[in-house]
């Protein structure tokens, strides 16, 4: 349901940028994946459970790897936003 919905935000997005005339190969990397949006959304629900205050970044990074606990289908997409992607493989 979550992806849907993020799918259907980002479709009006691509759109609205579409009929402004923007060209989409200079806005298309700029636009979050399906999954992302839906990180980022959980993230802002949090957020505002947390009477609106913006999280530290302890607390922050708590909050994602909640997401991607009690979501498991997104936790690659945690972790990658995290930037401490546990699919990429380590050097040396």
């Amino acid at each position: 349901m979550l992806r849907a919905e993020a799918s259907e935000e980002l479709e009006t997005v691509v759109h609205e940028r579409l009929r402004a005339g923007e060209d989409p190969w200079a806005f298309m990397e700029e636009i979050p994946s399906v999954d992302e949006l839906v990180v980022l959304l959980l993230r802002a629900d949090a957020i505002v459970a947390n009477d609106n205050q913006m999280p530290s970044h302890l607390r922050d990074y708590r909050v994602l790897r909640q997401i991607a606990l009690e979501h498991p289908a997104l936790t690659p997409t945690v972790w990658r936003m995290l930037g401490d992607d546990p699919t990429a493989t380590a050097a040396g």
